[in-house]
């Protein structure tokens, strides 16, 4: 098992003549939680993008799991899950449909009873013959998590996953996430300084592709954080 679960080593990734993310460097250790702030194109989603394997770096390097990002990618995606605020589901499909389907991609030994497993964990074991499209938000999102957990993952990427939920979905997806957390590491991209802060164990600011600030939660005081964000990020100084 890898002493860090993620390496970036000068990791940067250029559109044309735009780069979306310059020279990014950080070592996260296995286990942690790290949450990923910044602005509408700071390159949040370019950095979780490059890490999870749906694309590849311009330059610079990185390991993921102990493995590197450009000649093991498929070996790092059956280790890898990711939630996102878009659900990724069938929408015509059942739950249990879904989460079937998903688990015989990955080959899950017995995937009925992993799939039953899931949908009693996030609470939906009642509505598995249900149609995705048929689902609130908030289930929809509980589904996404089941999915993306369906083999067992060591590393769980989330984009914006409290993104249009309601408290009460809130409360349910915190509690998910809190009984999912030992054995797992995290990466988070979120525009929710609180929210996110209170998860992490370590953060990651960012503004223009630029890593400005990388360090571990406890070392750092939530409202000074906040300050430093408002003043360089938030007024777009960077």
């Amino acid at each position: 098992m890898a002493a860090h679960v993620i390496e970036t080593m000068g990791l940067s990734k250029a559109f044309g003549a735009r780069k979306a993310l310059s020279d990014n460097s950080f070592a996260l250790p296995e286990g942690a939680f790290l949450s990923i702030f910044g602005p509408n194109g700071a390159g949040k989603t370019t950095l979780l993008k490059l890490l999870s394997t749906l694309m590849q770096p311009t330059s610079g390097s990185a390991r993921v799991l102990g493995l590197d990002l450009k000649s093991q990618a498929e070996l790092i995606r059956e280790s890898i899950g990711f939630i996102s605020h878009r659900s990724m589901l069938y929408l015509d499909l059942t739950a249990e449909d879904n989460l079937l389907f998903a688990a015989r991609l990955y080959g899950v030994t017995q995937p009925e009873k992993r799939v039953a497993e899931l949908l009693s964990t996030v609470e939906l074991t009642a509505r598995r013959h249900d149609p995705v499209r048929a689902f609130s938000r908030g289930m929809t999102q509980r589904l996404s998590i089941a999915r993306a957990l369906i083999h067992d993952p060591r590393l769980v990427f989330l984009d914006e996953p409290y993104s249009g939920l309601d408290p009460h979905a809130v409360e349910i997806l915190d509690g998910l996430l809190a009984g999912i957390r030992e054995g797992r590491s995290f990466v988070m991209v979120s525009h929710d300084l609180r929210k996110g802060f209170e998860l992490s164990s370590h953060v990651l600011m960012l503004a223009r592709g630029r890593q400005l600030l990388y360090a571990e939660s406890s070392a750092l005081d939530f409202e000074d954080f906040a300050a430093q964000y408002h003043q360089t990020v938030g007024m777009g100084v960077a």
